[in-house]
């Protein structure tokens, strides 16, 4: 899983598709949990992270962010290995 290259995200949480032309608005967490996606991490990596920097019961993480990826795939701002 990785982030599409063309996509466009502010220090503030703002993310832009051009391709789309679509613009989103995301949490801290989810700015984090972009950051580590376009670093290629692991859920496990990214899981392990969030819980370390956030405070928070990775059983909370790892739901968040497997729906998190299923909507960033929904709105196509990330793409698997193969495409």
């Amino acid at each position: 899983m990785n982030l599409k290259n063309n996509i466009a995200i502010s220090d503030s949480g703002f993310v832009f598709n051009p391709a789309s032309g679509e613009s989103f608005s995301v949490n801290p967490i989810g700015l984090e949990m972009l950051n580590h996606i376009r670093q290629g991490q692991s859920i496990e990596e990214i899981v392990n992270s969030i819980e370390k920097d956030f405070q928070v019961e990775k059983s909370v993480i790892e739901r968040d962010l497997h729906d998190f990826i299923d909507m960033m795939s929904q709105y196509h701002l990330i793409q698997n290995e193969e495409e």
